[in-house]
């Protein structure tokens, strides 16, 4: 390991939460290449149709996400507590929460928008 390398451990109690909106909110962990996000979505909760540079894995933690592939009126993939969605750069989703939802998003590279608080279509 280089000498100027550093370890961290994150207690996702002690990271600062995030409300975007009524029925969403977060907590970020970001290294030089990755991001995690705990998000928590409210039942019904509405991720509207966006798109990103960076891949993503969407990871529920617990409850149940729809999401809308392609388009708004796209595939549709339900995803349930345990299971993981990829979704590769720049491909175009939408997602709704179908319970509670605690999701685990993981980014690379990390949002540079969600850092700069210049994420709009999740803020409400």
């Amino acid at each position: 390991m280089p000498s100027d390398a550093t370890v961290t451990v994150h207690r996702w109690t002690d990271v600062p939460l995030e409300t975007m909106s009524p029925t969403i909110t977060r907590r970020l962990v970001t290294g030089e290449r990755t991001m995690l996000a705990h998000v928590y979505l409210k039942k019904g909760a509405v991720v509207p149709l966006h798109h990103h540079d960076n891949e993503q894995f969407a990871y529920v933690l617990e409850g149940a996400l729809r999401f809308w592939i392609g388009s708004e009126d796209g595939e549709e993939v339900i995803v349930r507590t345990g299971e993981v969605l990829h979704i590769p750069s720049n491909v175009p989703h939408k997602a709704e929460a179908l319970e509670d939802t605690l999701d685990l998003d993981i980014f690379t590279p990390p949002r540079q928008d969600w850092l700069d608080k210049d994420d709009a279509y999740l803020r409400g």
